[in-house]
């Protein structure tokens, strides 16, 4: 096994090192063509969510392929408008259902303080947690995490929780790394997940990164996802189109040295400012 394509998860969990994201890719032929030819050039981790509303599509391309299931990777996110112990099995239950699977390999609550639960976000996360660990001790989830969650989210989790989230899914790209997080997980094992790892695609004419691109012979777009994976971050680029998803997993055949990497770290951020979950409003 090829180890650069596997990151370890804290419970010795292995974890495919890129994934396909779907947000945004319609439920129907849509997603489902996407992760079927996701699957066909190599990629073993396919990244859903419930508010994603494609997790049937999802499921359909997984069932529909030759590959074992226990040789891919299905994230799936609790969704905003769950809460709740009960109501967290019950919704964890129709995604298996929608999957088409005995299990969820991975499952993160999707952000820390949605709007609906904004009086009581601490307890809210605390009783969907207690759920995620009684699903995962029966074996129904490989491994349970979160998303868009701050050091100060997790603390409030690690309060009650008897199993420290495994993964952090966070927005990350060249010019886009909250080091306050980034730090944290790493002192905690978490491993750190990014989502608009391409910096939804407003990086591609920066001068120093087509530079880049052209001295390893590789787009800008490889270019990014390689600088990721050296990171020791997860990137999880999504597309529907056929040959863009095949050039995002062709990114294990060169490495990029370390001026350079300091170099695509320092470009400009391509978004407009940080994401503030305590203020999101859905």
């Amino acid at each position: 096994m090829n180890q650069e394509l596997y990151f370890t998860l804290s419970n010795k969990v292995s974890i495919p090192s890129i994934a396909l994201g779907t947000w945004l890719s319609e439920n129907g032929p849509v997603a489902t063509n996407a992760v079927t030819d996701a699957l066909n050039v190599g990629y073993r981790h396919i990244d859903t969510a419930m508010m994603y509303g494609n997790e049937e599509s999802v499921g359909t391309a997984v069932k529909q392929s030759s590959i074992p299931r226990n040789e891919i990777f299905i994230t799936t996110k609790l969704s905003n408008i769950v809460r709740g112990y009960k109501e967290t099995i019950e919704a964890i239950n129709k995604s298996l259902k929608l999957l088409q699977t005995d299990y969820i390999d991975l499952i993160l609550i999707h952000w820390p303080n949605p709007i609906m639960f904004r009086d009581n976000w601490k307890e809210a996360n605390a009783e969907s947690w207690r759920a995620f660990e009684d699903m995962y001790k029966e074996g129904k989830l490989r491994a349970i995490g979160v998303s868009n969650f701050e050091p100060h989210h997790i603390e409030a989790l690690l309060e009650t929780a008897t199993i420290a989230p495994m993964v952090n899914q966070i927005r990350i790209s060249p010019g886009d790394e909250p080091s306050e997080i980034i730090e944290y997980c790493k002192e905690k094992n978490i491993l750190v997940e990014a989502y608009s790892p391409l910096g939804k695609g407003k990086l591609m004419n920066d001068k120093v990164l087509t530079d880049l691109a052209e001295k390893y012979g590789k787009t800008v777009g490889q270019l990014i996802l390689r600088w990721h994976l050296q990171k020791g971050y997860l990137p999880l680029p999504k597309s529907v189109t056929p040959s863009r998803i095949k050039e995002n997993y062709e990114v294990f055949d060169f490495v990029i040295d370390q001026n350079d990497m300091d170099l695509i770290s320092k470009v400009e951020s391509p978004f407009d400012g940080p994401i503030i979950p305590d203020e999101i409003t859905f």
